[in-house]
């Protein structure tokens, strides 16, 4: 497969919108979460908070996230020499063929190249293959910062030092 990680264009933002609801669907993190599914389809107010990224194979799109620094509307973890990411969705369809990783490593490059000391994120606490990826890639459980946004969503934290 043939991926390149690219800054996000308006043009991509519907496919982004359906890739990002249809990865946090099947993974059942929409369910119960007091409207999340309306933050996650709003594209446009997330590329404004941040660099949005897209993954594209040919003109297909396979995945996208969110990395922002601290002060964003989106920062949930991150402080001062920080960076963090979000929405982090790769396409059902193309799961388990490097999408997610190659997203990862775009933020990292970001973070390192802005002159941040750490990245931190936050994940479900039942999402297993994400916690798997971001493990594998380096990044540490911070249960200190552990969290819930809503009753019944419970958010583990992780960082990774770079």
């Amino acid at each position: 497969m043939n991926l390149l990680v690219r800054p996000a264009t308006p043009a991509d933002f519907p496919e982004i919108a359906r890739v990002t609801l249809a990865a946090y669907e099947a993974d059942g993190q929409v369910k119960d979460t007091g409207g999340y599914d309306t933050v996650l389809v709003d594209v446009a107010g997330r590329a404004a908070a941040g660099d949005l990224l897209v993954a594209v194979s040919g003109a297909d799109v396979l995945g996208a996230v969110l990395f922002v620094r601290p002060g964003s509307p989106y920062a949930e973890l991150s402080r001062a020499g920080e960076a963090e990411f979000r929405m982090l969705a790769v396409d059902p369809t193309a799961q388990g063929r490097g999408v997610g990783r190659a997203l990862v490593r775009a933020c990292l490059d970001r973070a390192v190249a802005a002159g941040c000391a750490a990245v931190v994120i936050c994940v479900r606490d039942f999402a297993a293959a994400a916690q798997r990826l971001y493990e594998s890639v380096g990044f540490v459980r911070t249960p200190s910062l552990d969290w819930s946004p809503v009753a019944g969503v419970d958010l583990f934290a992780l960082r990774l030092e770079l």
